[in-house]
Protein backbone atom coordinates (compact mmCIF):
# COMPACT_ATOMS: atom_id res chain seq x y z
CA UNK A 1 0.00 0.00 0.00
CA UNK A 2 1.71 3.32 -1.18
CA UNK A 3 1.89 6.34 1.45
CA UNK A 4 3.68 8.51 -0.53
CA UNK A 5 2.86 9.14 -4.23
CA UNK A 6 6.04 11.26 -6.87
CA UNK A 7 6.45 12.42 -9.98
CA UNK A 8 8.16 15.34 -11.80
CA UNK A 9 6.41 18.78 -12.71
CA UNK A 10 6.91 21.38 -15.06
CA UNK A 11 6.06 24.13 -13.62
CA UNK A 12 3.81 27.15 -14.99
CA UNK A 13 0.75 29.42 -14.24
CA UNK A 14 -0.84 26.70 -15.20
CA UNK A 15 0.61 23.52 -13.12
CA UNK A 16 -0.55 22.06 -9.99
CA UNK A 17 -1.01 19.31 -7.56
CA UNK A 18 -4.69 17.91 -7.00
CA UNK A 19 -5.40 15.44 -4.02
CA UNK A 20 -9.27 13.91 -3.30
CA UNK A 21 -10.51 11.61 -0.72
CA UNK A 22 -13.15 9.18 -1.71
CA UNK A 23 -16.26 9.51 0.78
CA UNK A 24 -15.40 6.21 1.94
CA UNK A 25 -12.52 7.37 3.78
CA UNK A 26 -12.96 7.74 7.65
CA UNK A 27 -10.28 8.67 10.24
CA UNK A 28 -7.56 11.45 10.34
CA UNK A 29 -4.25 11.40 8.25
CA UNK A 30 -0.99 13.49 8.19
CA UNK A 31 -0.74 15.11 4.81
CA UNK A 32 2.30 16.28 3.22
CA UNK A 33 3.53 17.72 -0.16
CA UNK A 34 6.86 19.19 -1.27
CA UNK A 35 9.54 19.63 -3.46
CA UNK A 36 12.55 16.57 -3.74
CA UNK A 37 14.68 19.00 -2.64
CA UNK A 38 13.54 19.86 0.84
CA UNK A 39 12.51 16.53 1.61
CA UNK A 40 15.69 16.95 4.20
CA UNK A 41 13.65 19.12 6.15
CA UNK A 42 10.97 16.61 7.14
CA UNK A 43 11.14 15.01 9.95
CA UNK A 44 13.56 14.63 13.48
CA UNK A 45 16.45 12.82 14.91
CA UNK A 46 14.97 10.07 17.17
CA UNK A 47 16.39 10.49 20.24
CA UNK A 48 18.38 7.48 21.24
CA UNK A 49 21.88 6.65 21.25
CA UNK A 50 21.25 3.88 18.28
CA UNK A 51 22.08 6.03 15.39
CA UNK A 52 20.23 3.55 13.39
CA UNK A 53 17.07 4.24 13.93
CA UNK A 54 15.08 6.14 11.92
CA UNK A 55 13.82 9.63 11.64
CA UNK A 56 10.78 10.61 13.30
CA UNK A 57 8.16 12.38 11.02
CA UNK A 58 5.04 12.27 12.80
CA UNK A 59 3.86 14.64 15.42
CA UNK A 60 2.80 12.60 18.42
CA UNK A 61 2.16 12.70 21.92
CA UNK A 62 5.43 10.97 22.30
CA UNK A 63 6.92 13.31 20.27
CA UNK A 64 6.18 15.68 22.00
CA UNK A 65 7.67 14.68 24.82
CA UNK A 66 10.69 13.95 23.85
CA UNK A 67 10.68 17.16 22.56
CA UNK A 68 10.39 16.89 18.83
CA UNK A 69 7.48 19.14 18.40
CA UNK A 70 4.70 21.28 19.67
CA UNK A 71 1.76 19.98 21.29
CA UNK A 72 0.49 22.22 18.96
CA UNK A 73 1.76 20.34 15.80
CA UNK A 74 0.77 16.43 16.73
CA UNK A 75 -1.19 15.00 14.12
CA UNK A 76 0.85 16.53 11.40
CA UNK A 77 4.37 15.28 9.67
CA UNK A 78 7.54 17.33 12.10
CA UNK A 79 9.72 19.88 10.10
CA UNK A 80 13.14 20.10 11.12
CA UNK A 81 13.88 23.87 9.53
CA UNK A 82 16.86 25.67 10.19
CA UNK A 83 16.75 28.76 12.44
CA UNK A 84 17.43 31.50 9.18
CA UNK A 85 14.54 29.61 7.24
CA UNK A 86 11.07 29.64 7.46
CA UNK A 87 8.51 27.39 5.92
CA UNK A 88 7.19 29.74 3.31
CA UNK A 89 10.79 30.19 1.99
CA UNK A 90 10.12 26.24 1.17
CA UNK A 91 8.10 24.07 -0.66
CA UNK A 92 6.47 22.25 1.84
CA UNK A 93 3.07 22.29 2.41
CA UNK A 94 1.52 20.08 5.35
CA UNK A 95 -1.34 19.14 7.82
CA UNK A 96 -3.68 17.01 9.61
CA UNK A 97 -6.50 16.15 7.54
CA UNK A 98 -9.94 15.13 9.04
CA UNK A 99 -12.70 13.06 7.38
CA UNK A 100 -16.36 13.17 8.64
CA UNK A 101 -17.44 12.03 12.22
CA UNK A 102 -13.52 12.61 13.21
CA UNK A 103 -13.16 14.64 16.40
CA UNK A 104 -10.69 17.29 15.30
CA UNK A 105 -8.50 17.08 19.06
CA UNK A 106 -7.17 13.79 19.49
CA UNK A 107 -5.38 12.93 22.52
CA UNK A 108 -3.23 10.05 21.08
CA UNK A 109 -1.92 9.33 17.64
CA UNK A 110 -0.10 5.88 16.50
CA UNK A 111 0.35 5.09 12.46
CA UNK A 112 -1.19 2.73 10.51
CA UNK A 113 -1.44 1.97 7.35
CA UNK A 114 -3.41 3.04 4.29
CA UNK A 115 -3.04 3.95 0.23
CA UNK A 116 -2.89 6.73 -2.40
CA UNK A 117 -3.18 6.19 -5.84
CA UNK A 118 -1.71 8.52 -8.82
CA UNK A 119 -3.50 9.83 -11.42
CA UNK A 120 -2.69 11.54 -14.20
CA UNK A 121 -6.30 12.61 -15.64
CA UNK A 122 -6.58 15.97 -18.06
CA UNK A 123 -9.11 17.44 -15.48
CA UNK A 124 -9.54 17.00 -12.06
CA UNK A 125 -12.65 17.60 -9.89
CA UNK A 126 -14.01 15.88 -6.90
CA UNK A 127 -15.50 15.90 -3.21
CA UNK A 128 -16.14 14.07 -0.46
CA UNK A 129 -19.40 12.78 -2.02
CA UNK A 130 -17.56 11.15 -5.18
CA UNK A 131 -16.29 12.35 -8.33
CA UNK A 132 -18.43 14.02 -10.75
CA UNK A 133 -18.43 14.32 -14.44
CA UNK A 134 -15.25 16.55 -15.05
CA UNK A 135 -16.01 20.17 -17.05
CA UNK A 136 -16.06 20.04 -20.38
CA UNK A 137 -13.56 22.22 -22.46
CA UNK A 138 -15.55 24.82 -24.17
CA UNK A 139 -12.33 24.82 -27.00
CA UNK A 140 -12.45 20.75 -27.58
CA UNK A 141 -16.69 21.05 -28.57
CA UNK A 142 -15.53 20.22 -32.04
CA UNK A 143 -12.91 17.83 -31.00
CA UNK A 144 -13.74 14.06 -30.02
CA UNK A 145 -9.98 14.56 -28.29
CA UNK A 146 -7.21 16.67 -27.45
CA UNK A 147 -5.42 14.54 -30.37
CA UNK A 148 -7.56 16.84 -33.00
CA UNK A 149 -7.69 20.13 -30.91
CA UNK A 150 -6.12 22.97 -31.75
CA UNK A 151 -4.95 23.65 -28.83
CA UNK A 152 -2.39 20.10 -29.14
CA UNK A 153 0.00 22.32 -31.52
CA UNK A 154 0.68 24.26 -28.24
CA UNK A 155 -0.08 21.52 -25.31
CA UNK A 156 -0.86 24.10 -23.12
CA UNK A 157 -3.07 23.33 -19.69
CA UNK A 158 -6.01 25.64 -18.73
CA UNK A 159 -4.35 28.55 -16.08
CA UNK A 160 -4.44 27.14 -12.74
CA UNK A 161 -6.07 30.17 -10.69
CA UNK A 162 -7.32 28.29 -8.08
CA UNK A 163 -5.39 28.97 -4.56
CA UNK A 164 -3.23 26.86 -2.62
CA UNK A 165 -4.88 25.08 0.55
CA UNK A 166 -3.95 27.08 2.87
CA UNK A 167 -2.27 25.63 6.30
CA UNK A 168 -3.88 27.13 9.22
CA UNK A 169 -1.51 25.19 11.95
CA UNK A 170 -5.06 23.43 12.96
CA UNK A 171 -6.79 20.04 11.56
CA UNK A 172 -8.47 20.36 8.03
CA UNK A 173 -11.69 19.09 7.70
CA UNK A 174 -12.01 17.67 4.57
CA UNK A 175 -14.77 19.08 2.90
CA UNK A 176 -13.25 19.70 -0.48
CA UNK A 177 -9.77 18.56 -2.77
CA UNK A 178 -6.20 20.27 -0.86
CA UNK A 179 -5.17 21.78 -3.81
CA UNK A 180 -1.45 23.06 -4.40
CA UNK A 181 -0.27 25.70 -6.96
CA UNK A 182 3.30 24.68 -8.15
CA UNK A 183 5.76 27.70 -8.87
CA UNK A 184 9.00 25.99 -9.53
CA UNK A 185 9.77 22.87 -11.75
CA UNK A 186 10.71 19.79 -9.67
CA UNK A 187 10.79 16.71 -8.80
CA UNK A 188 7.08 16.33 -6.51
CA UNK A 189 5.44 14.22 -3.34
CA UNK A 190 2.66 14.00 -1.93
CA UNK A 191 2.78 11.79 1.63
CA UNK A 192 0.11 10.82 3.62
CA UNK A 193 -0.12 8.80 6.80
CA UNK A 194 -2.92 7.56 8.52
CA UNK A 195 -2.97 7.39 12.20
CA UNK A 196 -5.54 6.33 15.06
CA UNK A 197 -7.55 8.72 17.01
CA UNK A 198 -8.26 8.18 20.83
CA UNK A 199 -10.82 10.11 22.03
CA UNK A 200 -13.65 9.98 25.20
CA UNK A 201 -16.71 7.86 24.15
CA UNK A 202 -20.36 8.27 25.11
CA UNK A 203 -20.09 6.10 28.13
CA UNK A 204 -17.17 7.62 29.33
CA UNK A 205 -14.74 4.63 28.06
CA UNK A 206 -11.90 5.34 25.62
CA UNK A 207 -12.71 4.83 21.96
CA UNK A 208 -10.20 4.13 19.06
CA UNK A 209 -10.80 5.42 15.69
CA UNK A 210 -8.62 4.19 12.83
CA UNK A 211 -7.91 5.41 9.84
CA UNK A 212 -8.69 3.96 6.73
CA UNK A 213 -9.33 6.27 3.18
CA UNK A 214 -8.10 5.99 -0.56
CA UNK A 215 -7.81 8.48 -2.85
CA UNK A 216 -6.52 9.89 -5.62
CA UNK A 217 -3.29 12.33 -7.05
CA UNK A 218 -3.38 14.28 -10.20
CA UNK A 219 -0.02 16.16 -11.19
CA UNK A 220 -1.00 18.74 -13.52
CA UNK A 221 2.11 19.76 -15.72
CA UNK A 222 1.98 22.91 -17.71
CA UNK A 223 1.24 20.84 -20.73
CA UNK A 224 -1.77 19.24 -21.49
CA UNK A 225 -2.27 15.62 -21.30
CA UNK A 226 -2.00 12.24 -19.71
CA UNK A 227 2.27 11.33 -20.22
CA UNK A 228 4.15 12.03 -17.58
CA UNK A 229 6.42 14.81 -17.14
CA UNK A 230 9.83 12.81 -17.90
CA UNK A 231 8.16 11.87 -21.46
CA UNK A 232 6.74 14.78 -22.44
CA UNK A 233 9.58 15.92 -24.49
CA UNK A 234 9.56 12.83 -26.72
CA UNK A 235 6.70 14.65 -28.25
CA UNK A 236 8.56 17.68 -29.37
CA UNK A 237 12.22 15.29 -30.16
CA UNK A 238 10.24 12.88 -32.29
CA UNK A 239 9.01 15.24 -34.26
CA UNK A 240 11.82 17.57 -34.96
CA UNK A 241 13.88 13.97 -35.53
CA UNK A 242 11.05 13.33 -38.22
CA UNK A 243 11.05 16.10 -39.74
CA UNK A 244 14.82 16.09 -40.05
CA UNK A 245 14.33 13.15 -41.75
CA UNK A 246 11.96 13.93 -44.32
CA UNK A 247 14.38 16.69 -45.51
CA UNK A 248 16.98 13.92 -45.71
CA UNK A 249 15.19 11.57 -47.45
CA UNK A 250 13.98 14.52 -50.07
CA UNK A 251 17.64 15.30 -50.68
CA UNK A 252 18.87 11.54 -51.68
CA UNK A 253 15.45 11.25 -53.62
CA UNK A 254 16.40 14.23 -55.64
CA UNK A 255 20.17 13.03 -56.07
CA UNK A 256 18.69 9.41 -57.12
CA UNK A 257 16.22 10.92 -59.69
CA UNK A 258 19.08 12.90 -61.27
CA UNK A 259 21.20 10.04 -61.53
CA UNK A 260 18.58 7.40 -61.75
CA UNK A 261 20.56 5.48 -64.80
CA UNK A 262 23.53 4.96 -62.57
CA UNK A 263 22.05 3.90 -59.58
CA UNK A 264 23.85 1.21 -57.41
CA UNK A 265 22.01 -1.94 -55.77
CA UNK A 266 23.07 -0.40 -52.56
CA UNK A 267 21.83 2.83 -53.14
CA UNK A 268 18.20 0.87 -53.70
CA UNK A 269 18.81 -0.42 -50.38
CA UNK A 270 19.82 2.92 -48.45
CA UNK A 271 16.79 4.37 -50.36
CA UNK A 272 14.57 1.81 -48.86
CA UNK A 273 16.35 2.30 -45.38
CA UNK A 274 15.33 5.84 -45.42
CA UNK A 275 11.82 5.48 -46.08
CA UNK A 276 11.77 3.06 -43.37
CA UNK A 277 13.32 4.92 -40.93
CA UNK A 278 10.86 8.27 -41.80
CA UNK A 279 7.97 5.68 -41.10
CA UNK A 280 9.10 4.89 -37.81
CA UNK A 281 10.26 8.21 -36.82
CA UNK A 282 6.38 9.58 -37.84
CA UNK A 283 5.39 5.80 -35.64
CA UNK A 284 7.01 7.42 -32.49
CA UNK A 285 6.22 10.60 -32.71
CA UNK A 286 2.41 9.38 -33.58
CA UNK A 287 2.46 7.19 -30.16
CA UNK A 288 3.38 9.88 -28.02
CA UNK A 289 0.64 12.15 -29.07
CA UNK A 290 -1.72 9.19 -28.85
CA UNK A 291 -0.65 8.06 -25.30
CA UNK A 292 -0.67 11.59 -24.36
CA UNK A 293 -3.98 12.18 -25.25
CA UNK A 294 -6.10 8.87 -24.43
CA UNK A 295 -3.37 7.66 -21.56
CA UNK A 296 -2.60 3.73 -21.15
CA UNK A 297 -4.87 1.36 -22.65
CA UNK A 298 -5.10 -1.71 -25.11
CA UNK A 299 -4.60 0.64 -27.84
CA UNK A 300 -1.62 2.19 -26.69
CA UNK A 301 -0.11 -0.96 -26.47
CA UNK A 302 -0.94 -2.50 -29.26
CA UNK A 303 0.48 0.59 -30.96
CA UNK A 304 4.00 0.19 -28.70
CA UNK A 305 4.00 -3.27 -29.57
CA UNK A 306 4.04 -1.87 -33.67
CA UNK A 307 6.19 0.88 -32.75
CA UNK A 308 8.85 -1.83 -31.01
CA UNK A 309 8.67 -3.69 -34.05
CA UNK A 310 9.77 -0.90 -36.79
CA UNK A 311 12.38 -0.03 -34.37
CA UNK A 312 13.97 -3.12 -34.44
CA UNK A 313 13.90 -3.57 -38.44
CA UNK A 314 14.84 -0.26 -38.93
CA UNK A 315 18.27 -1.29 -36.41
CA UNK A 316 18.85 -5.07 -38.34
CA UNK A 317 18.18 -3.66 -41.48
CA UNK A 318 21.01 -1.20 -40.96
CA UNK A 319 23.25 -3.41 -39.87
CA UNK A 320 22.37 -6.24 -42.35
CA UNK A 321 23.01 -3.32 -44.63
CA UNK A 322 26.23 -2.29 -43.22
CA UNK A 323 27.74 -6.02 -43.14
CA UNK A 324 26.84 -6.68 -46.65
CA UNK A 325 28.58 -3.66 -48.12
CA UNK A 326 31.26 -4.18 -45.71
CA UNK A 327 31.38 -7.27 -47.18
CA UNK A 328 31.98 -6.06 -50.58
CA UNK A 329 28.68 -7.12 -52.22
CA UNK A 330 28.18 -5.44 -55.41
CA UNK A 331 31.22 -2.91 -55.43
CA UNK A 332 33.98 -6.09 -54.70
CA UNK A 333 32.51 -9.28 -55.31
CA UNK A 334 28.84 -10.27 -56.78
CA UNK A 335 27.86 -12.88 -53.74
CA UNK A 336 28.53 -13.50 -50.30
CA UNK A 337 28.82 -17.01 -49.25
CA UNK A 338 27.70 -16.12 -45.32
CA UNK A 339 24.72 -14.42 -46.80
CA UNK A 340 22.43 -16.64 -44.84
CA UNK A 341 23.82 -16.15 -41.72
CA UNK A 342 23.65 -13.03 -42.06
CA UNK A 343 19.97 -12.77 -42.17
CA UNK A 344 19.95 -14.70 -39.31
CA UNK A 345 21.76 -12.82 -37.27
CA UNK A 346 19.48 -9.93 -38.51
CA UNK A 347 16.30 -11.58 -37.36
CA UNK A 348 17.74 -12.45 -34.01
CA UNK A 349 18.72 -8.88 -33.33
CA UNK A 350 15.25 -7.83 -34.55
CA UNK A 351 13.49 -10.07 -32.19
CA UNK A 352 15.82 -9.13 -28.83
CA UNK A 353 15.22 -5.37 -30.18
CA UNK A 354 11.59 -5.74 -30.10
CA UNK A 355 12.38 -7.12 -26.46
CA UNK A 356 14.50 -4.27 -25.72
CA UNK A 357 11.92 -1.92 -26.57
CA UNK A 358 8.81 -3.10 -24.88
CA UNK A 359 10.86 -3.58 -21.76
CA UNK A 360 12.35 -0.35 -21.56
CA UNK A 361 9.07 1.36 -21.79
CA UNK A 362 7.03 -0.99 -19.43
CA UNK A 363 9.31 -1.65 -16.71
CA UNK A 364 10.42 0.13 -14.23
CA UNK A 365 13.82 0.84 -13.46
CA UNK A 366 13.85 1.62 -10.01
CA UNK A 367 12.18 -1.93 -8.55
CA UNK A 368 13.15 -4.09 -11.85
CA UNK A 369 15.37 -6.65 -10.78
CA UNK A 370 19.16 -7.24 -12.42
CA UNK A 371 17.97 -10.46 -13.86
CA UNK A 372 14.87 -8.61 -15.71
CA UNK A 373 16.96 -5.88 -16.85
CA UNK A 374 19.67 -8.00 -18.19
CA UNK A 375 17.41 -10.26 -19.65
CA UNK A 376 16.60 -6.72 -21.96
CA UNK A 377 19.61 -5.75 -22.68
CA UNK A 378 22.48 -8.71 -22.72
CA UNK A 379 20.98 -10.36 -25.98
CA UNK A 380 20.76 -6.98 -27.59
CA UNK A 381 24.29 -6.36 -26.66
CA UNK A 382 25.39 -10.07 -27.76
CA UNK A 383 23.49 -9.49 -31.61
CA UNK A 384 24.76 -5.53 -31.93
CA UNK A 385 28.51 -6.80 -30.74
CA UNK A 386 28.65 -9.98 -33.39
CA UNK A 387 27.43 -7.53 -35.63
CA UNK A 388 30.31 -5.00 -34.97
CA UNK A 389 33.21 -7.13 -35.27
CA UNK A 390 31.49 -9.20 -38.29
CA UNK A 391 31.26 -5.37 -39.69
CA UNK A 392 34.69 -4.67 -38.78
CA UNK A 393 36.48 -7.79 -39.68
CA UNK A 394 34.72 -7.77 -42.92
CA UNK A 395 35.50 -4.51 -44.04
CA UNK A 396 39.52 -4.50 -42.95
CA UNK A 397 39.87 -7.55 -45.31
CA UNK A 398 37.66 -5.58 -47.95
CA UNK A 399 40.41 -2.33 -47.61
CA UNK A 400 43.17 -4.97 -48.04
CA UNK A 401 41.95 -6.40 -50.99
CA UNK A 402 41.28 -3.08 -52.76
CA UNK A 403 44.67 -2.26 -51.67
CA UNK A 404 46.64 -5.09 -53.23
CA UNK A 405 44.26 -4.22 -56.95
CA UNK A 406 45.22 -0.63 -56.42
CA UNK A 407 41.88 0.32 -56.94
CA UNK A 408 42.04 3.84 -55.04
CA UNK A 409 38.70 5.06 -55.66
CA UNK A 410 36.70 2.29 -53.88
CA UNK A 411 39.88 2.16 -51.25
CA UNK A 412 39.25 5.74 -50.46
CA UNK A 413 35.53 5.17 -49.73
CA UNK A 414 35.68 2.16 -47.71
CA UNK A 415 38.30 3.93 -45.48
CA UNK A 416 35.89 6.31 -45.06
CA UNK A 417 33.24 3.63 -44.17
CA UNK A 418 35.81 2.65 -41.88
CA UNK A 419 36.68 5.85 -39.66
CA UNK A 420 32.83 6.40 -39.52
CA UNK A 421 32.18 3.34 -38.01
CA UNK A 422 35.21 3.47 -35.52
CA UNK A 423 33.81 6.59 -34.46
CA UNK A 424 30.69 5.04 -33.71
CA UNK A 425 32.18 2.27 -32.07
CA UNK A 426 33.91 4.69 -29.54
CA UNK A 427 30.74 7.15 -29.23
CA UNK A 428 28.63 3.57 -28.26
CA UNK A 429 31.24 2.53 -25.75
CA UNK A 430 31.35 5.93 -24.37
CA UNK A 431 27.27 5.79 -23.96
CA UNK A 432 27.44 1.72 -22.47
CA UNK A 433 29.68 3.43 -19.84
CA UNK A 434 27.82 6.30 -18.84
CA UNK A 435 24.10 4.33 -19.12
CA UNK A 436 26.45 1.73 -16.63
CA UNK A 437 27.08 4.38 -14.23
CA UNK A 438 23.86 5.60 -14.35
CA UNK A 439 21.89 2.55 -13.98
CA UNK A 440 23.44 1.43 -11.04
CA UNK A 441 23.04 4.44 -8.67
CA UNK A 442 19.10 3.25 -9.60
CA UNK A 443 18.50 2.09 -5.93
CA UNK A 444 19.41 5.39 -4.81
CA UNK A 445 17.04 7.06 -2.88
CA UNK A 446 17.59 10.43 -4.79
CA UNK A 447 17.99 8.71 -8.00
CA UNK A 448 14.46 9.66 -9.25
CA UNK A 449 14.60 12.87 -8.64
CA UNK A 450 18.13 13.18 -9.82
CA UNK A 451 17.46 11.40 -13.70
CA UNK A 452 13.60 12.36 -13.93
CA UNK A 453 14.37 15.37 -16.43
CA UNK A 454 17.01 13.35 -18.54
CA UNK A 455 16.46 9.79 -18.34
CA UNK A 456 14.85 10.01 -21.89
CA UNK A 457 17.39 11.60 -23.78
CA UNK A 458 19.66 8.74 -21.95
CA UNK A 459 17.34 5.81 -23.02
CA UNK A 460 16.21 6.88 -26.05
CA UNK A 461 17.42 10.39 -27.27
CA UNK A 462 21.28 9.80 -27.27
CA UNK A 463 20.65 6.81 -29.41
CA UNK A 464 18.66 8.36 -32.19
CA UNK A 465 20.84 11.24 -32.29
CA UNK A 466 23.67 9.02 -33.11
CA UNK A 467 21.85 6.49 -35.64
CA UNK A 468 21.32 9.71 -37.43
CA UNK A 469 24.84 11.29 -37.35
CA UNK A 470 25.91 7.59 -38.81
CA UNK A 471 23.35 6.83 -40.71
CA UNK A 472 23.20 10.92 -43.12
CA UNK A 473 26.90 10.10 -42.55
CA UNK A 474 27.19 7.17 -44.87
CA UNK A 475 24.88 8.48 -46.96
CA UNK A 476 26.53 11.57 -48.20
CA UNK A 477 29.23 9.60 -48.48
CA UNK A 478 27.76 6.84 -50.90
CA UNK A 479 24.74 9.47 -52.36
CA UNK A 480 24.31 8.92 -56.09
CA UNK A 481 26.99 11.14 -58.21
CA UNK A 482 28.04 11.18 -62.09
CA UNK A 483 30.72 8.84 -60.25
CA UNK A 484 29.08 5.75 -59.60
CA UNK A 485 29.73 3.56 -61.95
CA UNK A 486 33.54 3.59 -60.36
CA UNK A 487 32.34 1.74 -57.52
CA UNK A 488 30.29 -1.26 -59.76
CA UNK A 489 31.72 -4.14 -60.50
CA UNK A 490 34.69 -3.29 -62.87
CA UNK A 491 38.25 -2.56 -62.01
CA UNK A 492 39.44 0.72 -61.88
CA UNK A 493 42.08 1.32 -64.67
CA UNK A 494 46.02 2.24 -63.16
CA UNK A 495 46.62 5.90 -62.43
CA UNK A 496 50.59 5.25 -62.37
CA UNK A 497 52.57 5.19 -65.37
CA UNK A 498 54.26 1.59 -64.48
CA UNK A 499 51.04 -0.08 -63.66
CA UNK A 500 49.33 1.61 -66.77
CA UNK A 501 51.65 0.19 -68.88
CA UNK A 502 49.78 -2.70 -68.16
CA UNK A 503 46.88 -1.55 -69.70
CA UNK A 504 47.98 1.15 -72.32
CA UNK A 505 48.14 -0.27 -76.10
CA UNK A 506 50.26 2.49 -77.07
CA UNK A 507 52.93 1.61 -74.22
CA UNK A 508 53.20 -2.14 -75.13
CA UNK A 509 53.85 -1.41 -78.82
CA UNK A 510 56.50 1.08 -77.97
CA UNK A 511 58.02 -1.29 -76.15
CA UNK A 512 57.86 -3.41 -78.88
CA UNK A 513 59.72 -1.46 -81.75
CA UNK A 514 62.39 -0.37 -78.56
CA UNK A 515 63.09 -4.16 -78.64
CA UNK A 516 63.29 -4.30 -81.89
CA UNK A 517 65.50 -0.96 -82.46
CA UNK A 518 68.22 -2.34 -79.93
CA UNK A 519 67.97 -6.09 -81.44
CA UNK A 520 68.92 -4.62 -84.60
CA UNK A 521 71.69 -2.59 -83.18
CA UNK A 522 73.37 -5.90 -81.35
CA UNK A 523 71.79 -3.92 -77.98
CA UNK A 524 72.19 -6.38 -74.83
CA UNK A 525 71.20 -3.94 -72.18
CA UNK A 526 70.66 -0.53 -71.68
CA UNK A 527 72.46 -0.56 -68.12
CA UNK A 528 76.62 -1.33 -67.81
CA UNK A 529 77.63 -4.66 -67.24
CA UNK A 530 77.56 -8.02 -69.03
CA UNK A 531 75.40 -9.73 -66.84
CA UNK A 532 71.95 -10.83 -67.90
CA UNK A 533 69.56 -7.66 -66.09
CA UNK A 534 66.27 -6.25 -66.44
CA UNK A 535 65.34 -5.02 -70.27
CA UNK A 536 67.68 -7.68 -71.66
CA UNK A 537 66.76 -8.74 -75.17
CA UNK A 538 67.65 -12.21 -75.76
CA UNK A 539 68.23 -12.90 -79.27
CA UNK A 540 66.73 -16.38 -80.69
CA UNK A 541 68.40 -18.13 -83.60
CA UNK A 542 71.73 -18.47 -85.29
CA UNK A 543 73.87 -17.13 -88.18
CA UNK A 544 72.89 -20.50 -90.41
CA UNK A 545 69.26 -19.70 -90.20
CA UNK A 546 67.65 -19.24 -93.40
CA UNK A 547 63.79 -18.25 -92.65
CA UNK A 548 64.90 -14.79 -92.20
CA UNK A 549 63.18 -14.02 -89.02
CA UNK A 550 64.73 -13.94 -85.01
CA UNK A 551 62.44 -14.25 -82.26
CA UNK A 552 63.40 -12.39 -79.12
CA UNK A 553 61.67 -12.12 -75.53
CA UNK A 554 61.34 -9.00 -73.61
CA UNK A 555 61.80 -8.62 -69.94
CA UNK A 556 63.71 -10.32 -67.20
CA UNK A 557 62.18 -13.70 -66.42
CA UNK A 558 63.64 -13.62 -63.36
CA UNK A 559 61.57 -10.37 -61.80
CA UNK A 560 59.12 -10.87 -59.52
CA UNK A 561 57.35 -7.73 -60.33
CA UNK A 562 57.00 -7.88 -64.13
CA UNK A 563 57.44 -11.56 -64.44
CA UNK A 564 53.71 -12.62 -65.23
CA UNK A 565 52.66 -9.62 -67.64
CA UNK A 566 55.60 -9.30 -69.32
CA UNK A 567 57.04 -13.25 -68.93
CA UNK A 568 56.47 -14.95 -72.94
CA UNK A 569 55.76 -11.61 -75.04
CA UNK A 570 57.45 -12.11 -78.23
CA UNK A 571 58.10 -10.27 -81.12
CA UNK A 572 59.33 -11.58 -84.51
CA UNK A 573 61.07 -9.56 -86.56
CA UNK A 574 63.03 -9.50 -89.88
CA UNK A 575 67.00 -10.67 -89.22
CA UNK A 576 69.60 -7.78 -91.18
CA UNK A 577 71.88 -10.10 -93.37
CA UNK A 578 75.88 -10.08 -92.18
CA UNK A 579 78.33 -8.51 -94.61
CA UNK A 580 81.31 -9.82 -93.03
Amino acid sequence: MDEQICNGIYAGTNSYINVSFDSSSQGQVAMVIYEWADSNYLGAVTPGSDTSLPRTYICTTDAVRAGLCAASDVGMFILDLPANKTVAETSIWGSSIAFSGTPSAPASLTQSNSSVSSSTRASFWDNPDGPPTPPADPSLDDYTSPWLARRALTQRAPEDTMPTTPMTGATIQYIQPIHYHVNKTGYYCVGAIPVTVLHQGETGGTNHTHASFSGTVLFQNEFWGQLPAAEYPKITFYMIVMLAYTGFAAGWAFLCLRHRHDLLPIQNYVSALFGLVVVEMLANWAYYRYVNAHGDGTASKVFLFVVSILDAARNSLSFFLLLIVSLGLGVVREEIDAMNKARILAAAHAFFGVVYAVGMDLVQLETASAFLLLLCVVPLAVTMTVFLLWIMYGLTGTIAELAARKQKYKLGMFKKLYRVLMAAVVALFIFFITSSMSFSSRYEEDYTPRSWKNRWWLLDGWLVLLYMAVFVTIAFFWRPTGSNRRLAMSDELAQDEEDAEDYDLEAIQMRGDRAKMEAMMGIDDMGAGGGPQEGRIALRGDDGDDDGDTVFEIGDEGSDDEGDRRKSREAIVPAKDRTD
